[in-house]
């Protein structure tokens, strides 16, 4: 697997507070979470990205 991109992210502390609870349910870390959320919307947006070779 590649070298992961590190990003810092501004969240409305309400909006943190949910995916926690989120993740927490899930069994899951806050970054985790985030990254299957997003990947599922790229998935249902159709731009789900690319398997490397």
């Amino acid at each position: 697997m590649a070298e992961r991109k590190k990003v810092l992210l501004r969240l409305d502390p309400a909006v943190y507070d949910a995916i926690a609870k989120w993740a927490a349910d899930d069994l899951r870390s806050v970054n985790a979470q985030l990254e299957f959320a997003l990947r599922r919307a790229l998935d249902e947006a159709g731009r789900r990205p690319r398997d490397p070779d």
